[in-house]
């Protein structure tokens, strides 16, 4: 369900995705409402899930994890009581950053972080191994990162077209 959102609530996004550490009273001065009020919009946009968490982004390589893995897997069977090993598997992975369930040839496509090979090769085994109903699964290693960000598209409103 699509949110109700209204200029200010869009201009407090785009400034919130940029930087969630920016100062309420700083976000107010942008958008001109008054502390409280960007304080209020901020609690309602959290409490009906607009803004889904708080967290920081981590530079991979600054921790320690250079590698970006893309996984395919195929499935035998779709069927929850036999995918449910699996869910729960990439779930409680740590190191699996995002999973989809697709479309196409494939059911899903993971991405995953990883130290080095041999730590990749671990987390394979520990999601794929003995799991009769993987298929298959194909590995891609990224070789550079053109972009990297779970920022979204934000509605264009006659108020934040013009402060471009």
């Amino acid at each position: 369900m699509k949110a109700d959102l209204d200029s200010f609530d869009i201009a407090i996004l785009a400034i919130l995705q940029k930087d969630n550490l920016t100062p309420q009273r700083a976000i107010a001065e942008r958008v001109n409402l008054s502390p409280a009020a960007v304080q209020r919009r901020i609690k309602r946009l959290l409490a009906s899930g607009v803004i889904a968490a708080n967290t920081a982004q981590l530079s991979p390589e600054a921790m320690g994890r250079p590698l970006t893995i893309l996984i395919e897997v195929q499935l035998v069977n779709e069927l929850d009581a036999l995918t449910a090993g699996f869910r729960e598997r990439v779930a409680a992975e740590d190191a699996v950053q995002q999973c989809y369930n697709v479309t196409g040839h494939i059911d899903y496509l993971l991405v995953v972080t990883a130290t080095d090979i041999q730590e990749y090769q671990a987390i394979a085994q520990r999601l794929f191994e003995g799991d009769q109903n993987i298929q298959r699964f194909k590995t891609f290693i990224a070789l550079g990162t053109l972009k990297r960000s779970l920022h979204l598209p934000l509605p264009q409103t006659a108020a934040t077209s013009n402060k471009r």
